[in-house]
């Protein structure tokens, strides 16, 4: 049994479905926000900042930034193990990959932290 490091061991089928349910999370994000500016085409800005103060549209983007953030992580996790091997990279790809990993961790967990400051400052 193939164990995947993006789920602290379980088999890669929680990976698989995390990345199914969180690109509904972001589709019926991106329907909503659709709908949302084909309904009301005259939209101004205080309009907006009242939409996303109240509490369910920013609980819709907190879901919508984590289901991201995890889609985006394995994603990325599956490219890095694919695709940067000692085949196609040489000798140094453990540690390319590895510095791949972290740096992507690390741009995740920005964005992540931004979203978060950018949600409740509305």
């Amino acid at each position: 049994m193939v164990t995947s490091v993006t789920n602290f061991g379980r088999s890669g089928l929680s990976d698989w479905l995390t990345q199914r349910i969180s690109a509904v999370i972001l589709l019926l994000y991106v329907l909503c926000h659709g709908a949302i500016i084909l309904t009301t085409p005259e939209m101004n800005y205080a309009q907006w900042r009242d939409l996303f103060a109240g509490t369910f549209m920013r609980i819709f983007s907190l879901l919508t930034l984590v289901a991201l953030c995890a889609h985006a992580w394995i994603g990325m996790w599956t490219v890095a193990t694919d695709y940067m091997t000692t085949r196609m990279m040489g000798s140094r790809a453990t540690l390319l990959r590895l510095l791949f990993l972290i740096l992507c961790v690390g741009v995740l967990a920005v964005y992540f932290i931004w979203g978060i400051m950018i949600l409740w400052s509305v």
